[in-house]
């Protein structure tokens, strides 16, 4: 069987257009779909909203991106690895929505199945939740959080079979399952492709409704 998704990794990259919010799997470093950024970080495509953890290292990862002036907005929880990002946001090059990261993950998670947003007590007294709605539950304050959906997913996965389903390898898994759930379009980068069948179905994670390109840079 033809793996009818599949892309070569320069075919799928071209899916992403100008303006774009595009979700990111990674933590750091790790579990990032490193093919896919290298690849769009070459196209040059200009004033992206990355949602993502973090963004990578100065001039590495992510962070590559920002170097070249292709970000207009970061949405993400944790940008201490990459101080350019504080650089960037001071001079009013980009701006920075900071979301806790449990708080981000829940968002995410919520747009994938359709809650277009929840109340949680993190941030709640914060600047954080400045200009959100807040109630009292149980006696707590907690503020409103909207979902976060976003236009593409660029995830990394260890294996897909030619349908599209996918596992993950350990750690790597992070944030890629739930942003899998929660974009128009998911382009999953992958070391491997297997014939379906091959996949244990107890390890598969993501079912391939949710992922429409799968690549790899091993073809």
């Amino acid at each position: 069987m033809a793996c009818e998704k599949y892309r070569s990794i320069e075919a799928a990259i071209a899916l992403v257009n100008p303006g774009a919010r595009i979700m990111v799997g990674s933590f750091g470093l790790a579990g990032y779909p490193r093919e896919l950024i290298e690849a769009l970080a070459t196209s040059g495509t200009r004033d992206l909203t990355i949602i993502s953890n973090d963004l990578g290292a100065p001039g590495e990862g992510l962070g590559k991106l920002l170097t070249n002036n292709q970000i207009r907005a970061l949405i993400g929880t944790y940008y201490n690895w990459n101080p350019e990002v504080a650089v960037a946001n001071n001079e009013g090059r980009i701006t920075v929505q900071l979301i806790p990261q449990g708080t981000f993950a829940e968002a995410i998670r919520a747009a994938g199945v359709g809650i277009p947003a929840f109340f949680t007590p993190t941030a709640a007294g914060t600047e954080l939740a400045i200009g959100k709605e807040t109630r009292q539950f149980h006696g707590r304050p907690c503020i409103l959080e909207e979902a976060i959906h976003a236009d593409v997913a660029l995830i990394k996965a260890h294996k897909a079979d030619e349908l599209g389903n996918l596992v993950y390898y350990k750690t790597a898994r992070n944030f890629n399952p739930i942003m899998a759930m929660a974009a128009d379009t998911v382009i999953a980068e992958v070391d491997e492709i297997v014939p379906v069948g091959e996949l244990d179905p107890e390890c598969i994670v993501t079912p391939h409704m949710f992922v429409d390109v799968i690549t790899t840079r091993k073809d």
